[in-house]
């Protein structure tokens, strides 16, 4: 069999552990690496083999963790574990939850919900290994140098499994055992029901153990194998946030590396962090310091960073995005933002346009061409194709009960300390003035400014803030210039 035509009938999940290691409100699969809590990241490997059906045994914290779950998948099946605890239980209710839509039959794939690197085509190597050889139960294992406290797989001479040892119960000779359990196995459907009746808690632990299914099944003269794998970091778990450190620094080397192989050029990859959700086409340039979110997209030949946090943010070919932080924002072609931008959501600059030093922009749009270069905040506003908004403008939206919009023209030339008093239009090809307060809509083609007196009060200092530092200095320069006029 080919491993890209696997298909199981059913992929169970187990997500009912407490997670207690990670001392955290939070439930342990719900702590996220990569865009995705670890609970995410099993999901969705089961989903890419197009199982029939899909359970995820849910306990701790039950709520939570289903609503989770159902915001991710909601064709996922959520079944409750019970009072009696162990891995055989977590799999037999499981089963049972999906037999209630009609008797699952054929392979059904038990996974778990804190195992956040294992690929689907590992999963699928593993049914095609399961199926080839006509298995009742395979293990997915790998072998590790120090093994500690994982259960061996004890082997006879033609290589068939037959037994997992815990570690606390392994004789001396199957410590030195290097190839381990990774609790992660392919069970043909009938086997497993008929060998979970069987599984009872008589152990030290008092549990149901998914690993006794394995010996039931060979006791009865059914195949049990095993599928080693090279990589042992897919089959690594996070049982405190030092693994999910860990696991995370693992998961984003793979998808740097996925991407420069791709055509990126990632200048340094170690202060580079990408989520599994980001699009990266070819010849894109990242710069160090940079982390990609959510569903960010980045088209071909934009350069990205250094220092720069994208989330939820599209950038077109071209553009240029310097020390900038983005949500939720669209980035045009050949764009340029920062350095030390803030772009908020509905923020869309156009083909060409800019935003420049020390710019803030929330649910704004500029057309092609236009800028913000220097020091401004621009907060629901419409700024025609190119225009340009001179340094230190402030686009006021919000009386203190409601936001209104200010709409700016094309081909506007607006002057340095503008402030533009929402709602309120500014025509096309207008001019204002250095520090025009516009409060009212100025007609296309006009000029714009705010017409004031400037006023001196003479002595004022030296009357108001007798004996300080300014009144000092006044004195002293009226000293060293005599005859001013009153």
């Amino acid at each position: 069999m080919n491993a890209s035509s696997a298909v199981p009938s059913a992929v169970i999940i187990l997500a009912a552990g407490a997670g207690t290691r990670m001392k955290s409100e939070l439930p342990k699969v719900m702590h996220a690496i990569g865009g995705r809590s670890m609970l995410e990241h099993a999901i969705a490997a089961g989903r890419e083999l197009n199982p029939e059906r899909m359970a995820v045994v849910v306990r701790h914290q039950r709520d939570k963790v289903a609503e989770h779950i159902a915001a991710f998948d909601p064709q996922a099946v959520i079944v409750d574990q019970d009072e009696i605890p162990g891995t055989g239980r977590a799999v037999e209710v499981g089963l049972q939850g999906l037999d209630a839509s009609g008797e699952v039959t054929g392979t059904v794939v038990v996974t778990y919900g804190d195992v956040p690197l294992l690929q689907a085509q590992t999963l699928r190597e593993l049914i095609a290994f399961h199926e080839e050889d006509s298995n009742a139960v395979t293990v997915l294992t790998t072998h590790i140098d120090n093994p500690g406290s994982y259960g061996r797989i004890v082997r006879n001479q033609a290589g068939e499994v037959v037994a997992i040892v815990e570690a606390k119960d392994a004789t001396e000779e199957q410590l030195a055992i290097t190839e381990i359990n990774s609790g992660i196995y392919a069970f043909d459907a009938r086997v497993l029901r008929e060998a979970l009746l069987e599984v009872t808690t008589d152990n030290a632990q008092g549990e149901k153990y998914i690993t006794d299914v394995l010996a039931i099944a060979r006791s009865k003269g059914y195949r049990t194998s095993a599928l080693a794998i090279e990589d042992r970091w897919e089959v690594e778990g996070a049982n405190d946030r030092v693994q999910l450190a860990q696991l995370g620094r693992k998961l984003n080397d793979r998808i740097v590396e996925a991407h420069m192989r791709n055509g990126a050029t990632i200048i340094d990859p170690a202060t580079t962090w990408i989520d599994v959700t980001v699009e990266i086409s070819n010849d894109v340039t990242i710069l160090p310091g940079v982390q990609l979110h959510g569903t960010t997209r980045i088209e071909t030949g934009a350069t990205i960073g250094p220092d720069t946090t994208l989330t939820d943010t599209e950038v077109h070919a071209g553009a240029t995005v310097t020390r900038a932080h983005s949500l939720g924002a669209i980035i045009g072609e050949d764009a340029t933002v920062g350095p030390f931008a803030y772009l908020r959501p509905g923020t869309v600059l156009g083909t060409k346009a800019k935003l420049g030093t020390f710019c803030e922009a929330k649910n704004s749009q500029l057309g092609e061409g236009a800028k913000v270069p220097h020091l401004s905040y621009v907060g629901d506003a419409t700024i025609g194709e190119g225009s340009n908004i001179g340094a230190g403008s402030i686009f006021a939206n919000y009386n203190g009960v409601e936001k209104s919009r200010t709409v700016i023209g094309k081909h506007t030339r607006m002057g340095s300390g503008g402030i533009f008093v929402a709602p309120v239009t500014v025509g096309d090809g207008v001019y204002s003035g250095a520090g025009a307060l516009i409060r009212k809509d100025v007609p296309s083609g006009a000029l714009a400014f705010s017409e004031t007196s400037q006023r001196n009060i003479d002595g004022w200092v030296q009357k108001n803030r007798a004996g300080t530092e300014p009144a000092q200095a006044a004195a002293a320069a009226e000293e060293t210039q005599p005859g001013q006029p009153e």
